[in-house]
C-alpha cells in the first residue's frame, strides 16, 4: 500500500490556480497511487462529472481512486471503494452496497472509535486530525503525534494520518506509528503538485 495519499479540495485547488484534473493527473504521475474526491459542495451532478474525470487520470495510472462519502457515486462510476466519516452511512451497509470487493476506509477520531469498528469489515483508517488545519474548522478532535501513537498502537489495519500535513512534519507521522500520510494542502495548494508530490514521496519513504 502506497504510503502517501491525496484528499482532493478544490477550493484550494482553483486559489493555487489548479483544476483538480490537474491536481489529480500531475500527483499520479509523480507516483501517487491513491486518490480520494472530496467535494463537499458540489451538486451531485458536478460530483459525478468531476468522479468519472478522475476515474480516468487514476486507471491510467495504475491509482486506486476512492470516493469520500457518495455512495452512489461511487457505484455509478464503479469507483475502487469508499472513504466515510463517523456520521455517514454505517459500515455494514456500505459494504452490503459495494460489495466484498471494494476498498472501504473508515475515519477515526479516538480509540473509542477505534474499539467500536474493531471487529467491522474495513480495509484501512483514516486518522485525525493530527495537526491544526485550515481545511477542517472543527479542531476539537485534535489527536497531536501524541494521540496518533496510541491509536496505531492498537490496530494492525492500515493507518492514513491526516489534518495539516507537509513537508516539514510527515516524517513525524511515520515516526508515530501510521502506514502513511494523507495530505490536501500540501498538493492541491502548492504551485508545482508534481514537485510536491515528488518531495512527499521521498520523505515518507525515506528510512527512518
Amino acid at each position: 500500500m502506497n504510503r502517501l495519499y491525496l484528499v482532493t479540495d478544490g477550493t484550494i485547488a482553483k486559489q493555487a490556480g489548479h483544476t483538480l484534473a490537474y491536481v489529480v493527473e500531475e500527483a499520479c504521475r509523480a507516483g501517487i497511487r491513491w486518490v480520494q474526491l472530496r467535494e463537499k459542495n458540489l451538486s451531485t451532478r458536478d460530483f459525478l462529472n468531476v468522479a468519472t474525470e478522475l476515474k480516468h487520470i487514476t486507471r491510467t495510472y495504475g491509482a486506486t481512486l476512492i470516493i469520500n462519502d457518495r455512495i452512489d457515486v461511487a457505484l455509478a462510476i464503479d469507483a475502487d471503494g469508499v472513504h466515510i466519516g463517523q456520521d455517514d452511512m454505517p459500515y455494514k451497509v456500505v459494504r452490503s452496497l459495494l460489495g466484498p470487493d471494494k476498498v472501504i476506509g473508515l475515519s477515526i477520531n479516538n480509540v473509542a472509535q477505534l474499539k467500536a469498528a474493531h471487529h467491522a469489515d474495513l480495509d484501512y483508517f483514516g486518522i485525525a486530525t493530527i495537526f491544526p488545519t485550515g481545511t477542517k474548522q472543527d479542531t476539537s478532535s485534535l489527536l497531536g503525534l501524541e494521540g496518533l501513537r496510541e491509536i496505531c498502537r492498537q490496530t494492525s489495519r492500515p493507518t492514513f494520518a491526516i489534518g495539516g500535513i507537509n513537508a516539514k512534519n510527515i516524517q513525524q507521522i511515520r515516526q508515530a506509528g501510521a502506514t502513511g500520510a494523507a495530505v490536501v494542502s500540501a498538493i492541491c495548494g502548492h504551485p508545482s503538485p508534481y514537485e510536491a508530490t515528488r518531495e512527499l514521496i521521498q520523505l515518507i519513504d525515506e528510512n527512518l
